[in-house]
C-alpha cells in the first residue's frame, strides 16, 4: 500500500507547479469522486513568506476542491514584517468563508503559530503543509486515503494521526545533520519510533487533540504532540510524501536561537516524564484552544 501511496505522490509532484485555477467550493462539480472526504480545514504557518503565500493559496483552492467536499483554508501570520499579513487579509476578503487568517502581533516561534491553526480549525480533519511550498497540496490525498485505512491487519480501528515523511529531503546538508541527531535522540530519550518527525505534512483526526495539552511555543511541538498523542493511546501512522526545494523565501530552521529553543523544551518534557509523568500529560494550554492573542479575520462560515 505505501508503495503505491508514494508512486501515486511522486507522479502528481510531477505535474506543473505554476498556481491552478482557483475553484469556487460551492459551486456544482462533476469531476468531485465518491473518495472525497466530508470536511477538511488546512491550514499553514507563515513568518515572512510575503513571496509564497500568494501561490500557495491559489494552490490549496485549485487543489483541495478535488480532496474534500467542504474545506477551509487558513494562513497563520506569525507576526511577519515583510507584508505577509496583508496579503492573508486580502485572500481572507477575496474568498469570504473559505480563506481565513490569524495573526500573531509578534513573532512567537513555529510552534505556536502550529498551536493557533489547530485551534482555530473547525473540521473534524485537520491538516497542514509550511508556507514556504515545500510540499505540494495534491500530495494530502496519500494522507487522506491512509486516515480512512486500518491501522494494521489486526483491527479495525482507523488511525488518529497520519505523518507524512519525506521521501528525498530538498535541504541544505546542515539541516540534514540536525535531524538525524534529533531523530536519534527522539528515539533513545524518548522511545519516538518515526522516520520524520518534523515533516511539515500532518492530518489529524480532530477529536484525537480534544485532551492534548502542550508547552513548546518552537520547532519542539511537533515532537511533544507526537509524544503525548501515543502517550495517550492514540495511533500514528506514516506515508511517504515528496519533498521540493524552496524556491522563495529564507528558512530559519537552522536558526542557533530556534536550536537552543528545541533543545531546552526537549530537556524540559524529558525531565518531567521522568519525574512527574502524570503532571508532564497535563502540562500547558490544551491544542485546541483558539487563539485568544491574534486577530483571525474569517469572512463567515464555510459552506
Amino acid at each position: 500500500m505505501y508503495d503505491a501511496v508514494v508512486a501515486s505522490a511522486a507522479a502528481q509532484s510531477a505535474i506543473d507547479s505554476s498556481s491552478p485555477p482557483i475553484v469556487d467550493p460551492t459551486a456544482p462539480d462533476d469531476s468531485r469522486e465518491d473518495h472525497q472526504v466530508e470536511s477538511l480545514s488546512y491550514f499553514f504557518p507563515a513568518h515572512n513568506e510575503a513571496e509564497n503565500i500568494e501561490q500557495l493559496v491559489a494552490e490549496a483552492l485549485g487543489e483541495l476542491p478535488r480532496l474534500a467536499h467542504r474545506f477551509e483554508v487558513i494562513c497563520v501570520d506569525d507576526g511577519s514584517t515583510d507584508g505577509t499579513g496583508a496579503i492573508a487579509d486580502r485572500l481572507a476578503a477575496e474568498h469570504p468563508g473559505v480563506v481565513r487568517a490569524v495573526h500573531h502581533g509578534v513573532n512567537q516561534g513555529y510552534g505556536a503559530a502550529l498551536r493557533s491553526g489547530l485551534g482555530a480549525a473547525r473540521y473534524p480533519l485537520v491538516c497542514f503543509t509550511d508556507g514556504d511550498r515545500q510540499f505540494r497540496i495534491a500530495d494530502l490525498a496519500g494522507l487522506l486515503d491512509r486516515v480512512r485505512e486500518p491501522v494494521d491487519q489486526s483491527s479495525p480501528a482507523l488511525p488518529d494521526v497520519v505523518v507524512g515523511y519525506r521521501i528525498k529531503r530538498a535541504d541544505p546538508a546542515v539541516r540534514l545533520a540536525y535531524a538525524r541527531v534529533y531523530r536519534a535522540c527522539l528515539r533513545l530519550l524518548f522511545g519516538l519510533q518515526v522516520r520524520d518527525v518534523d515533516c511539515a505534512c500532518k492530518l489529524f483526526r480532530r477529536e484525537a487533540l480534544e485532551d492534548i495539552r502542550l508547552t513548546s511555543g518552537g520547532a519542539f511541538l511537533s515532537a511533544e504532540l507526537l509524544i503525548k498523542l501515543r502517550a495517550l493511546g492514540r495511533t500514528v501512522v506514516e506515508v511517504g510524501v515528496p519533498h521540493h526545494p524552496r524556491t522563495a523565501g529564507r528558512a530559519s530552521g537552522a536558526d542557533p536561537r530556534v536550536v537552543f529553543r528545541a533543545v531546552r523544551d526537549f530537556w524540559r518534557l524529558r525531565l518531567l516524564l521522568w519525574a512527574r509523568p502524570r503532571e508532564a500529560l497535563r502540562t500547558g494550554e490544551p491544542a485546541l484552544r483558539p487563539p485568544d492573542d491574534t486577530d483571525t479575520q474569517a469572512g463567515g462560515a464555510p459552506a
